[in-house]
């Protein structure tokens, strides 16, 4: 189980290189290379020289000594214009390609969920299966596997979260047995669980060994996504999910999305800050049973 952290932070406060090196240099030993920004045509990954960008920001994370175990691609997946939609389709296949060429085994693809999840579960549930089987030839052709991911609406009125696609167990699972194919896992994200009220442990033991390929943990307060630093608010049940990560053999590998709580530091705190990150991420993975660390 090897522990990682996105670029996205860092990324935000330098850039993908200075991101990648600062993560080896904390003790992280893969990085999770997000492709957010994508979203921006004027993005550098968005050019024709793509390719080549991503090969040079693989030379920097040879010689840094860090992996990149997986990836992060463009969201939303979908806003509900046919037009944009396919424009953000061949989007996230172009990161697909990005992240192979980067290493990644695995790059997480929101599942589309642009209509109030209220009114249309089963509509969302249906556009989705259409979604993921079209991306597996792509899987096939980059050498990738793609995770759902669960994920949340928010209630405006009410100001609050509420349920969307995958939020509960039984729909995530219903999703990847449904898809059929081993090119689709799962990525629990450990934060939306919370917000949605579901129990960590039941939740992992639901998807299983099999479902269960990839991790975003991170901690809030149960009302807002914040993405912080696990064992801050002490309302997540990170010793739940550990052990029943290591009840059912976790295989797969722990991200630690957390690097929000990275700016909420000066520049000159960061580099500490993201230290004590990898060590909560190591700690983490040393609970779920890594056994080398």
């Amino acid at each position: 189980m090897l522990f990682s952290s996105p670029t996205e932070g860092l990324a935000h406060l330098y850039d993908q290189t200075t991101a990648v090196r600062m993560l080896a240099q904390a003790g992280f030993e893969a990085f999770d290379l997000s492709l957010f920004t994508m979203t921006d045509p004027k993005d550098p990954f968005n050019q024709p020289d793509y390719r080549e960008q991503a090969l040079a920001l693989r030379a920097v994370a040879d010689a840094a000594g860090i992996i990149c175990n997986q990836s992060h691609a463009p969201f939303p997946s979908s806003v509900g214009d046919p037009t944009q939609d396919e424009e953000r389709f061949q989007t996230i296949v172009r990161a697909m390609e990005i992240a192979a060429i980067l290493g990644a085994k695995i790059i997480v693809v929101h599942p589309m969920h642009h209509l109030d999840y209220r009114t249309h579960a089963q509509e969302t549930t249906e556009m989705n299966l259409a979604f993921y089987r079209r991306l597996l030839p792509y899987c096939q052709q980059f050498g990738i596997k793609i995770a759902c991911e669960n994920m949340w609406q928010y209630n405006q009125p009410a100001h609050r979260i509420r349920d969307s696609a995958c939020s509960r167990p039984q729909e995530f699972c219903d999703y990847i047995d449904q898809v059929g194919s081993p090119w689709l896992v799962g990525c629990l994200d450990v934060g939306h669980a919370a917000l949605t009220d579901e129990d960590l442990p039941a939740y992992v033991r639901a998807l299983g060994p099999q479902r269960l390929q990839a991790l975003h943990v991170h901690d809030n307060d149960l009302w807002a996504d914040s993405h912080t630093l696990p064992f801050v608010t002490g309302k997540v049940d990170f010793a739940g999910l550990t052990a029943a990560l290591k009840e059912i053999g976790y295989q797969g590998d722990l991200t630690l999305e957390a690097d929000a709580f990275l700016l909420k530091f000066p520049l000159p705190l960061v580099p500490e800050a993201v230290r004590l990150m990898a060590c909560t991420a190591r700690y983490l993975a040393q609970e779920a049973g890594k056994q080398d660390a």
